[in-house]
């Protein structure tokens, strides 16, 4: 059980960081890390896809999160 609970934090900790991550590649309004996440998802005009594409891994990822710190807080 202790290393289960180990494996766990240690990928919340992946999960967190790879969350960040996808958040910071998104299309801001102003400046910041946009200029980042526009050279990896493309130009504005072909970034619909890109974009939704991004968001829906960020949504996938933050569910993954939410519910491992869930398992890890039972544990």
């Amino acid at each position: 059980m202790h290393i289960l609970k180990i494996v766990l934090e240690i990928i919340v900790v992946i999960a967190s960081i790879l969350l960040t991550l996808l958040i910071l590649m998104h299309k801001g309004k102003g400046g910041g890390f946009s200029a980042f996440a526009e050279g990896l998802t493309g130009s504005a005009e072909s970034s619909g896809v890109a974009e939704r594409n991004l968001n829906r891994w960020t949504v996938l990822v933050a569910l993954l999160w939410v519910a491992l710190i869930v398992a890890v807080d039972l544990l």
